[in-house]
């Protein structure tokens, strides 16, 4: 992160001068029009700042949950920010987020927003994290803010375990896969052969192709690992396309099992944030550009974008939303009745919730389809392997 130095005017027209750490030119623009000022400059000043970053920290996101609840407790229990702060720092063990709360509680006894210090730290604190705490310190209601704040991220890390739960098995056995079929490639094959050979057998057909995948991972495992790593590389970047992302965005929601999970799961997280914000007195156009960073999906990310226009345009938020497919038909009813009763928090934070059970339906489906397409895919391979090997040796004592 870098520091930007600029000249301002504030809105009572008087001119000012400072420093600013942002992430980029745009970021740091960003910030200033938050705080309401008019820019007549801004310039790199040449000097770094390193706050927290959430990779190279060791700050996981378990850690920011369990930080945002605690926090939310003691204020609503009565305490200041500061004091909140403060026993923090005398409980908080990890070295590298008791670090995070000294600067946090630092800043803030300094006199600067919560919101402005947290601003520092994207990596840790996301877009709809900071706007609500920034709508709660507006509104006087940050105990509010930051208790449905805790609550939400709760509920993402209870269904993000579920997932990882549901996956386990998949991958263990995978795993082992690969690592017996690496070690019948190129320790048992081969041992295999020079018997063959010995004995003059005729080999068939899948020993032939079990022969020959077995000689090329021995001799050419060099290619093929910097060709692995090739294609790692150009996918990584492939995917940072604007074709790349939106490909990759169609094929996760049609994949089968996989699809109707991930386009729950977005479901949820986006009309959660969503209702969350506007129940906080977030604008509607500002609550629809924020959510939007709640998925990480670009064709969710354009129908947001699609949606905020319109209703710019003083069309009704319903509208674009029942217009477009990403979107199931009850979510724009919903919608529609919470805007005509006025109480569109209410019908997103109902919606949150059917969406929520069926995406725990969707991880109970995963579960159960994947452990027997697992055993067939298991299964195929290791009968291919024992045919293999043993229709030789069948042929070798039938001639005895």
């Amino acid at each position: 992160m870098s520091r930007f130095s600029y000249n301002v005017k504030d809105a009572e027209g008087n001119a000012l001068k400072g420093l600013v750490e942002a992430t980029s030119t745009k970021h740091a623009t960003d910030l200033l029009h938050e705080r309401g000022y008019f820019i007549i400059s801004l310039r790199e000043s040449g000097e770094k700042f390193f706050p927290m970053d959430l990779k190279r920290s060791g700050i996981s996101f378990n850690d920011t949950v369990n930080f945002t609840r605690q926090l939310s407790t003691m204020i609503t229990a009565g305490l200041t920010l500061v004091e909140a702060l403060g026993i923090l720092q005398q409980q908080i063990t990890k070295p590298a987020l008791l670090k995070l709360v000294n600067q946090l509680e630092s800043e803030v006894r300094g006199g600067k927003s919560f919101a402005d210090v947290i601003s520092r730290y994207p990596n840790i604190f996301s877009p709809v994290y900071l706007s609500l705490v920034r709508a709660g310190e507006a509104s006087g209601k940050l105990d509010q803010i930051l208790g449905r704040l805790a609550d939400n991220l709760e509920k993402s890390r209870d269904f993000q375990g579920k997932i990882r739960g549901a996956l386990i098995y998949p991958v263990i056995v995978i795993s082992g896969m690969v690592i017996v079929t690496i070690i019948v490639m190129t320790v048992v094959v081969p041992r295999l052969t020079s018997m063959y050979k010995e004995f003059g057998v005729s080999l068939p057909l899948p020993t032939q192709i079990l022969i020959a995948m077995s000689n090329f991972l021995r001799n050419f495992w060099i290619l093929l690992f910097l060709g692995f790593i090739g294609l790692v590389f150009a996918f990584l970047k492939w995917k940072e396309t604007w074709i790349g992302k939106h490909m990759l965005a169609t094929i996760s929601l049609s994949v089968p099992i996989f699809g109707p999970l991930i386009k729950e799961a977005t479901l949820v997280e986006i009309t959660r944030t969503l209702a969350i914000l506007i129940d906080s007195g977030v604008p509607i156009l500002s609550a629809l550009d924020i959510a939007q960073n709640a998925t990480s999906n670009v064709l969710y990310k354009e129908a947001f974008v699609a949606a905020n226009k319109k209703v710019e345009k003083g069309f009704s938020l319903s509208e674009p939303i029942l217009e477009n497919k990403l979107f199931p038909p009850i979510l724009g009813q919903m919608v529609s009745v919470g805007e005509q009763t006025g109480k569109l928090g209410d019908s997103l934070f109902k919606l949150s919730g059917y969406f929520q059970s069926e995406a725990d339906t969707a991880v109970r489906s995963l579960t159960t389809m994947m452990e027997p397409l697992i055993m067939v895919v298991l299964g195929l391979g290791v009968g291919f392997l024992v045919m293999a090997v043993l229709l030789p040796i069948y042929s070798l004592t039938s001639k005895f």
